[in-house]
């Protein structure tokens, strides 16, 4: 999950609103404080926090609710309008013909992010060429090679050639035809005279259309200097932040994006190669304060499931089957659109379960029942209904559990089929998903 810490600290300032009998002075002196305790401990710039918390004040005890919302519902509001003004505007990189830069210190997750950026312009259907750049760290073309096979991309480098600024003018001329080339640059433990110079000279013979500077999300206060620098070397164009899943305090490198006057392109959501996400700071802020990220949502399940296999499992629950084959199915649907505690953020209100809900022990048992039905034969995956005891001490042995494990998925999926019997009985839906299948909006 993103920012783990510093959203389960928000959360519980927005509980404190939500079970309050009424808004006063002093609940709002009381939220402001909280808000001031959980921004800071998550490295956001002192000057920023207090003006939000200024800000949410003055706004709390001054304006009035619109018709039809409560002053609590209104206080939500206002914590989240102000959230959103500091982590500042995204910036998004067009689909066209063009060279990236990026730029950075050594552990950032500069190459890395290089190889998900790569990956991101491929799915879009654009060429990429990635050329090395970073010729001073041992190893950096092997592994900017690796990333380059993994994402089907072609990298270009000159082991053992130090003049970066030649290497990438040469690079620049390989991929000549390519529509994005992406330059990966040397990094430096700290902000280095040479490191700056470098960079410097790499920028004047590339002239990138775009140069993104890479921030680890646990750098801390020291971000804003490190993002200012880099800014004076090259005129950072866009940021992208990396580790923002798991316990990272992310303040830090969101704050200091201000320094660069320059918008947040992508934030880095995982290790795996499609774990980069387009940054939207209302769809963040949404998610961070367990509000869900519904469009988000969609997009991974677009990129997970095709077209027709969405009609194809609509058609059958349409049709009243659902069998353990569908929701084995279902189940295969997602795990391909990542971790469940990623899917979770995504849906409203499911970020507070997950300070309730053990995430890891959720995604073994999904992980288990599959096992479970790969020991099942094609007729009880058909007709789970045939599945008694002798069955199921079959299909225990055959997949290395329990029986009670088995009996425990048998719950699971008669659980599932009334929920799916309930929701094709609201009449207005089937009426609604027959006409988009009719019409073809579901494939065919």
């Amino acid at each position: 999950m993103v920012l783990e810490g510093l959203g389960k600290s928000l959360r519980d300032v927005l509980k404190k609103v939500a079970k309050a009998n009424h808004v006063d002075e002093e609940l709002v002196k009381e939220i402001t404080r909280d808000l001031q305790r959980a921004l800071l401990q998550a490295d956001v710039n002192v000057q920023l926090v207090l003006r939000l918390t200024k800000c949410v004040e003055e706004r709390t005890l001054s304006e009035k609710p619109p018709a039809g919302k409560s002053a609590r519902e209104y206080v939500v509001r206002i914590i989240y309008e102000e959230l959103v003004k500091i982590v500042g505007n995204a910036h998004t990189i067009p689909l066209n013909k063009q060279t990236i830069m990026m730029v950075g210190l050594y552990g950032n997750g500069k190459t890395t992010t290089t190889g998900k950026l790569a990956y991101f312009f491929n799915k879009k259907g654009m060429s990429v060429g990635l050329i090395a750049g970073d010729v001073h760290r041992p190893a950096a073309y092997e592994q900017l090679k690796q990333i380059g096979e993994k994402v089907g991309v072609p990298v270009y480098g000159e082991p053992g050639n130090k003049d970066a600024a030649l290497v990438v003018t040469n690079g620049l001329e390989a991929f000549r035809d390519k529509n994005v080339r992406i330059i990966d640059t040397s990094g430096r433990h700290a902000l280095e005279d040479d490191l700056i110079q470098e960079i410097k000279d790499v920028a004047n013979a590339a002239s990138p259309d775009e140069r993104i500077l890479i921030m680890d999300a646990s750098t801390g206060q020291a971000a804003g200097t490190q993002a200012k620098a880099f800014h004076e070397a090259v005129g950072v164009t866009s940021v992208i932040i990396t580790k923002m899943d798991g316990t990272a305090k992310g303040g830090g490198a969101l704050s200091a994006v201000s320094q660069t006057n320059a918008g947040i392109a992508y934030i880095g959501t995982g290790e795996h190669i499609r774990d980069l996400d387009p940054f939207d700071p209302n769809r963040f802020i949404s998610r961070l304060l367990g509000m869900g990220d519904l469009q988000a949502l969609m997009e991974v399940a677009q990129e997970s499931m095709t077209e027709d296999d969405v009609a194809e499992v609509t058609r059958k629950i349409m049709a009243g089957k659902f069998t353990l084959k569908e929701m084995y199915e279902q189940m295969e649907a997602l795990n391909k659109m990542g971790p469940l505690q990623k899917v979770m953020s995504m849906l409203p209100c499911m970020n507070g379960m997950m300070d309730k809900v053990n995430v890891e022990e959720s995604q073994e048992k999904l992980k288990r029942y599959r096992i479970i039905m790969d020991s099942m034969t094609e007729e009880e995956m058909e007709e789970p209904k045939i599945i008694k005891s002798s069955r199921v001490l079959r299909i225990s042995r055959g997949a290395g559990v329990e029986p009670r494990d088995v009996r425990e998925l048998l719950k699971q999926y008669n659980n599932s089929k009334k929920m799916v019997k309930g929701f094709m009985g609201n009449r207005k839906l089937k009426r609604q998903l027959m006409k988009q299948m009719q019409s073809g909006d579901l494939g065919e």
